[in-house]
């Protein structure tokens, strides 16, 4: 296993990295929030900066023997339970749909701030952000299924 250590300036580039992770996880979560669902700031938050660690663990962490798809695809599986976690069914309705995929999204966005993908991850926020904020609200009165 080919392990060279990390140089303390790349250190702190990957530390940028996580603290963006914070922030672009909590500006979804802010929006959930202000929605005043039960997944918020900190969950959010927390997810992406998660996420981002462990993409970054998987990058630089194992040498050149690991192989980061794996953690990748073991990060989205872990977040689909955790947005199982937060659907409710309900006698014949379905709640929190919109917050599991926001969960799903945000690790998303921890993964490519991780990755180094920045730009790609502060635009996802912002867009997630405002198609939350100002999207359109398509349940149906009387509907099974409600987004929330």
């Amino acid at each position: 296993m080919d392990l060279t250590p990390l140089t303390v300036q790349f250190e702190l580039q990957l530390l940028l990295r996580i603290c963006l992770s914070l922030l672009t996880g909590g500006l979804v979560g802010y929006e959930r929030e202000q929605a005043d669902k039960p997944a918020g700031v900190r969950t959010h938050g927390i997810l992406s900066l998660g996420a981002a660690l462990f993409t970054i663990v998987s990058l630089y962490g194992f040498g050149s023997t690991s192989d980061s798809a794996r953690v990748a695809a073991q990060i989205v599986s872990g977040v689909g339970f955790l947005g199982a976690g937060v659907i409710l069914h309900r006698r014949g309705s379905v709640r929190g749909l919109t917050s599991a995929a926001g969960l799903w999204v945000t690790a998303a966005i921890g993964m490519a701030v991780g990755a180094g993908m920045f730009l790609t991850a502060i635009v996802s926020a912002l867009l997630v952000f405002f198609f939350l904020r100002f999207g359109p609200h398509t349940r149906r009165p009387g509907s099974e299924y409600e987004e929330e």
